[in-house]
């Protein structure tokens, strides 16, 4: 019998990263681990990164809302939101969005989700910064963790890519000093994973959508947000202090179970109606991207003209039909052609 031999190593053995040495002393092998040295540095580096990737915004019941304005709310166009429409302060909802969720006026629940976006977005302003975002978005690919631009970001082009790595619980926030501008037909692209309800646009001023524009995440804007003609949202649109301005857009809702406790975790769904509404928003800001002008949404009304006339001929022809006629009067000859024979 070998004393002192195990007769299986099951610590290491399967680690690739593992070094260890066969020592034979006195005609007994033993294996002694020496310095893990790979595993070590895994491990730091599993740490490191953990450390370095942010947690997600909570938006406590700021959640539930696509639009949440500060001043007033105005519409152009057969806009749609899946979320709740909320302002406070101020009582000016114009355009008749269409919200499939409850709209809240200068309430009670407008109010507290206004308080709900302040804390979140001075959540997002404080993280610390993992580096720039650069001035320009177009042609870049962003890891998850917290980005900085010190004055205004652009997407000037093309598409901008958040990639998770493989990770559906990625965090990305942009952390914009001034203004958040997008080009028309600009796309925000997710892949790998990441998920809209964990991506945050933090902007010291205003964000303006432009047309046709694919935009994703949630914009919390100290002033106004404007989103132009036709571009969608798959996410929310809170403004602390001003206006909100739509013009037929869509606004698909990006919940997951962190959206509101920001505690992590979950996976975001998507209903068929709101893919059903997003594929058709899709089609239209692509077609006004690209300079087609989109057929009308609605049935037209028949010409002013003929509705009006013909109404006004019946009318007249009731009121004559319904006036007594008088007896008819004898002819008389024409003065200037009377003779006598």
């Amino acid at each position: 019998m070998k004393r002192g031999v195990p007769k299986t190593y099951e610590s290491l053995a399967s680690d690739s990263l593992a070094v260890s040495l066969l020592m034979r002393v006195g005609g007994n092998t033993f294996r002694a681990g020496l310095l893990m040295v790979g595993g070590l540095l895994a491990t730091l580096l599993f740490a490191s990164s953990a450390l370095g990737a942010p947690a997600t915004v909570g938006l406590g019941t700021a959640a539930s809302f696509s639009v949440l304005g500060g001043s007033t709310v105005t519409n152009t166009g057969p806009t749609t939101m899946f979320g709740d429409l909320g302002l406070s302060p101020g009582s000016s909802v114009t355009g008749a969005p269409h919200v499939l969720g409850q709209t809240h006026v200068d309430d009670a629940v407008a109010i507290g989700a206004k308080n709900a976006l302040t804390t979140a977005y001075n959540d997002a302003a404080s993280r610390p910064s993992n580096g720039s975002a650069g001035t320009d978005l177009a042609g870049q690919t962003f890891s998850p963790g917290v980005r900085t631009a010190s004055s205004s970001l652009l997407l000037s082009s093309g598409s901008v890519t958040l990639d998770a790595q493989g990770d559906p619980n990625a965090v990305f926030i942009f952390q914009i000093g001034s203004t958040l501008i997008t080009g028309s037909n600009t796309t925000v692209s997710l892949v790998n994973g990441a998920q809209a309800c964990n991506v945050f646009w933090q902007v010291g001023s205003s964000a303006t959508l432009g047309t046709g524009t694919r935009f994703v995440g949630t914009i919390m804007a100290s002033a106004s947000i404007t989103a132009n003609t036709a571009a969608t949202i798959h996410g929310r649109l809170l403004a602390r202090t001003a206006a909100v301005t739509l013009d037929t857009n869509t606004i698909t809702t990006s919940n997951c179970a962190s959206s509101a406790s920001g505690s992590g975790g979950g996976t975001e769904t998507t209903t068929p109606a709101e893919t059903a509404k997003l594929a058709e928003a899709t089609k239209l800001a692509e077609a006004v991207g690209s300079g087609v002008t989109p057929g009308p949404t609605t049935t037209p009304l028949p010409p002013i003209g003929s509705k009006t006339i013909a109404k006004h001929h019946k009318r007249h022809r009731r009121h004559k039909a319904s006036k007594p006629r008088s007896p008819a009067k004898p002819a008389l000859p024409h003065r200037r052609a009377s003779f006598t024979g």
